[in-house]
């Protein structure tokens, strides 16, 4: 667990040195919404999920966006999104161990998948709505952990086009 602790306070260092205008931080978790959450999804939620959500309730970066907790955020509350994303009223319906965390903007969604446990850390898959998939495993793996995925698409693919600071890169 030690080791979960320090990459996730590495990686929220390494987004705290973003300029103010391009990243947001939510507040603390101060009460047992994640256990709640667990309960209402069935499934335990990784570590270094639960980690980083404690200390900041959902978070954004250059337009890409974690889901806070919270009843205040209402259908942008990553338990209110679970249950719109597993109705039985959607096209295709995600598999009921992807919880969907961030939205790419055109509907789709990258998610935790609560059933694949690999060296301690729940891989993200990235779902696609308009796409009728044979079986779950036909789903784009992208990441092996949640601080993997914040690491290449929040903090690297900002990179790319950013500077720390805000500042465009020359290209």
């Amino acid at each position: 667990m030690t080791d979960i602790i320090n990459d996730c306070e590495i990686v929220i260092a390494e987004l705290k040195k973003f300029n103010d205008d391009m990243l947001y931080l939510g507040p603390a978790i101060m009460d047992d919404r994640l256990e709640d959450l667990e309960k209402q999804i069935g499934f335990t939620l990784p570590s270094d999920f639960k980690y980083i959500f404690k200390k900041h309730n959902g978070f954004s970066l250059d337009g890409t966006e974690v889901y806070g907790l919270d009843k205040s955020l209402r259908e942008s509350s990553i338990d209110n999104v679970y249950t719109s994303e597993h109705s039985s009223l959607m096209a295709t319906w995600m598999p009921t161990n992807f919880l969907p965390f961030s939205p790419d903007g055109f509907g789709n969604h990258y998610c935790l998948v609560l059933s694949k446990v690999e060296n301690n850390s729940y891989q993200i898959a990235f779902w696609q709505h308009d796409v009728s998939y044979e079986s779950s495993d036909d789903i784009e793996i992208c990441n092996d952990s949640f601080i993997d995925w914040i690491n290449e698409v929040m903090i690297d693919w900002t990179l790319e086009d950013y500077n720390y600071d805000g500042t465009g890169k020359i290209k």
